[in-house]
């Protein structure tokens, strides 16, 4: 059995009791970074065993995987922060384990999304929405830029920190002056802000931050929709 578990995006009083109790009773944790993920067991004083599995993963480590999980172990897969699968490489495992087990029961124990809660705050109309994750740094990027800013539907993407102002003056270059923006950075935690405005008004405010505030941490972009 595999548990698709949703993990804290920042606070670690984020995470529902159903999470929490599965995560004590696997048999195994498979998380991107073990020292991140143990972060959270630590506080929580969970014992269970961890494994990493992440985009570098060899061969030998996904059959490993495959071969618990057809000894009917109970495995949680979990990302180093929010809902597994988006924007990770679980669902490439999600996809093999499927392929290879027969009759694999797969249970998603939900909970914290970036992008879930950036559109919650957002004050866009998100009826429709389109999500395009990470963007590519260099292949096709220039046409997904013109396609974000022709969309009929609000855009949320996520960005790094060392290429969202980069990002951003691309898409000044390409928006209308009217679209309106919402930048979220270090969602639910301490440092937790919200940029608003035009593409203008918010490389400004990147550009000029607060006394001692400093640009890190990712970043949740929400482009509200062509009027």
């Amino acid at each position: 059995m595999l548990y698709i578990v949703a993990t804290p995006i920042g606070n670690l009083k984020d995470i529902t009791l159903r999470a929490l109790k599965v995560l004590k009773e696997a048999d195994l944790i498979l998380c991107e970074d073990t020292r991140q993920t143990k972060k959270l067991l630590e506080h929580y004083q969970i014992k269970t065993p961890c494994l990493s599995y992440h985009h570098h993963s060899k061969l030998n480590r996904i059959n490993y995987i495959a071969e618990l999980l057809n000894q009917d172990k109970s495995l949680a897969l979990v990302s180093d922060a929010g809902t597994p699968c988006v924007s990770d490489p679980g669902s490439k495992l999600i996809d093999l384990a499927l392929n290879q087990i027969e009759n694999l029961k797969i249970i998603p124990i939900p909970g914290p999304a970036a992008l879930i809660a950036a559109a919650s705050i957002s004050g866009f109309s998100m009826e429709r929405f389109l999500f395009l994750g990470f963007l590519p740094r260099k292949k096709h990027r220039q046409k997904i830029l013109k396609e974000i800013s022709e969309s009929r539907y609000a855009v949320i993407f996520y960005e790094s920190p060392y290429r969202v102002l980069k990002t951003l003056e691309e898409l000044k270059i390409l928006l209308s002056p009217e679209r309106r923006l919402a930048v979220c950075r270090e969602l639910s935690k301490k440092f937790e802000t919200i940029y608003r405005g035009n593409v203008s008004e918010i490389i400004e405010k990147l550009k000029n931050p607060s006394a001692g505030e400093k640009i890190k941490g990712e970043f949740a972009v929400i482009i509200d929709k062509i009027d």
